[in-house]
């Protein structure tokens, strides 16, 4: 009879344990908006945004969307945020952090997407 229970009641133990295992914790609170499903505390997707403005300003000065004046300019952006966040993971990035470096990338990715369809001032 012991035999038999012991292992039943591994598997219970178990089977009550995974649930709780597969939840995701952050210790800011739970996340909101696209930018924060990638990792278990959402960062990774900022890195990756970050690598997706760069390549996305200099595919626009390849097919000439952006003059150079433009990509210099979103780049100089582009690294002040970088610096912006750096300083902000010093003490632990806090929930509000995340939220501030979360739009101010959202408004410089809206500048990209602005800057590359305006013809350069150019009528077409």
């Amino acid at each position: 009879m012991k035999k038999l229970l012991i292992p039943a009641l591994a598997v219970a133990v178990a089977s009550a344990a995974l649930p709780a295992a597969a939840q995701s914790y952050d210790r800011h609170g739970p996340s909101r908006g696209p930018s924060y499903e990638q990792n278990y505390n959402g960062w990774n997707a900022i890195a990756q945004r970050k690598y997706n403005l760069d390549r996305r300003i200099d595919q626009g000065v390849r097919t000439r969307q952006l003059s150079s004046r433009e990509a210099s300019r979103l780049k100089d952006e582009l690294n002040s945020l970088v610096r912006l966040e750096r300083q902000y993971q010093r003490g632990g990035l806090t929930r509000w952090e995340r939220q501030d470096l979360d739009r101010r990338y959202d408004r410089l990715s809206a500048k990209v997407r602005y800057e590359r369809n305006d013809h350069n001032g150019r009528r077409h």
